[in-house]
């Protein structure tokens, strides 16, 4: 006597959903990618708040410079009050209450060596105790120029990136406005007016980044 055995039909409803889990699948993934917007660092639309690393600096520079040169301090003068007491002349002529105070200050004097594109300059009426160094690029350093007035904050930006950034972009926006048109690398020896910031950390040792600068 043989025995049948039925053969089990299969369940087409299983392999169906798998069929139409996987469409949809790919459906979400094209719509994510349709919607997706490919933003490069410096375009308009770089973040949701608007800010632009290409032109934030030369947008924000002009008034940076013109607060600068409206409150700048004779280095003469300056150097006195710093001399004898640094925390009080931060205080009344600088601006931040962070790690050392950005005051402006404004001189004449000649030019002395350099070292990767920072001069020494003797300026007239300050004493040999303190030396004032100028930063002329290529590379500008610090955020002293993003500081300088107290207007702009950690809190207008998304993240430290683009705080850095800002002040990056404030730098090389001075670069293009004050020293493109010099050449600063045949600086020494030559006589040089001169107004911008330092952050005042060492009362004895100024890092001056310009706003403006002219040359004899």
């Amino acid at each position: 006597m043989s025995t049948t055995v039925a053969a089990r039909p299969r369940r087409p409803g299983k392999t169906r959903r798998r069929v139409i889990l996987g469409a949809v699948v790919v459906a979400v993934i094209a719509a994510m990618a349709w919607d997706t917007t490919v933003v490069e660092i410096g375009h308009e639309s770089e973040l949701a708040g608007g800010f632009s690393a290409a032109t934030y600096g030369s947008e924000h520079f002009p008034a940076i410079q013109k607060s600068v040169e409206q409150r700048a301090v004779p280095a003469a003068e300056l150097a006195t009050a710093v001399l004898e007491d640094a925390s009080a002349a931060g205080q009344k002529y600088g601006v931040g209450d962070g790690f050392g105070p950005v005051v402006p200050v404004t001189f004449t004097g000649v030019v002395g060596e350099a070292r990767s594109g920072i001069y020494t300059v003797a300026a007239e009426g300050v004493p040999e105790a303190i030396t004032i160094r100028l930063q002329t690029g290529p590379a500008i350093n610090g955020t002293d120029l993003r500081d300088a007035t107290g207007e702009i904050s950690f809190g207008e930006f998304t993240n430290q990136i683009e705080y850095q950034n800002a002040g990056a972009s404030i730098n090389d926006a001075m670069k293009e406005a004050v020293l493109a048109d010099i050449d600063t690398a045949d600086l020494s020896g030559r006589t040089v007016t001169v107004t911008g910031v330092f952050k005042l950390i060492n009362p004895k040792n100024w890092l001056v980044t310009p706003v403006r600068m002219d040359v004899e």
